[in-house]
């Protein structure tokens, strides 16, 4: 685990250390960045839709104990907007694109692709990491700002048409508490987050070996790392904010 750690920090490292090297790729990560968006668009807008449902179900049951059920939109920008967005973002870029990032780099792995990159003078880390890593810290906050807004829409209509809440009180409570450096915030959460994950899914991919299997080894540990990860970065950054 210490090994893997610090592998990873020193694979990151060299990796900024390649983001400014001319000529950036563009191409690639034009083609990265959309595939990105086809695959966790739809995905995390269909999430959202519960999701903020359910926020607007628990916390207006919640607060109608207090008699206080016109603060349901106060809740949902400490929920939606300050934590769920990016985190939902993150989750989704990770186990859609992520996954398929580390796939599509573990096969390359072990046909020895990287290595003949390397024998021909080519920067692996140049040519395929730094591309997949800036899709991934570029899409990520344009897909907070969907789920934002479906989870927004989603809370609001299930307040106001499911439990009879009032649009106004909804409304007032929102403006009341939501401030634009919540949802500055909010990207550059979404923007890290992205980030982390197309780098863990590059460095996963780039460490597998024996096989089809360890490929198929590679991605879970992707998945699973990325959430581990993501949670403890929500973490730090909201008790360093809020």
């Amino acid at each position: 685990m210490i090994r893997a750690s610090g592998a990873f920090v020193a694979l990151t490292l060299d990796t900024l250390r390649a983001v400014p090297r001319r000529p950036f790729h563009w191409r690639e990560f034009l083609q990265q960045a959309w595939f990105i968006v086809s695959v966790s668009a739809l995905p995390t807008a269909l999430v959202s839709i519960p999701f903020g449902a359910v926020l607007a179900l628990q916390a207006g049951n919640l607060i109608r104990q207090f008699g206080a059920q016109s603060f349901t939109g106060a809740t949902a920008v400490l929920g939606i907007v300050r934590e769920a967005s990016p985190v939902v973002t993150a989750l989704m870029i990770s186990g859609a694109a992520g996954s398929a990032i580390c796939a599509d780099l573990g096969a390359r792995k072990i046909r020895e692709e990287i290595d003949a990159l390397e024998v021909l003078g080519i920067d692996p880390l140049h040519r395929l990491v730094v591309p997949r890593v800036a899709a991934c810290a570029v899409v990520a906050p344009l897909l907070n700002g969907l789920v934002t807004t479906v989870g927004l829409i989603a809370s609001y209509l299930f307040n106001v048409i499911a439990q009879g809440g009032s649009p106004g009180s909804y409304l007032q409570s929102f403006n009341a508490l939501a401030e634009l450096s919540d949802l500055w915030i909010s990207a550059v959460k979404a923007l890290v987050f992205g980030a982390t994950a197309g780098m863990i899914a590059c460095f996963k991919g780039l460490s597998a070996a024996g096989g089809p299997k360890g490929v198929g080894d590679a991605v879970n540990q992707t998945v699973v790392f990325a959430a581990m990860v993501l949670f403890a970065e929500n973490f730090l950054i909201s008790a360093a904010v809020w």
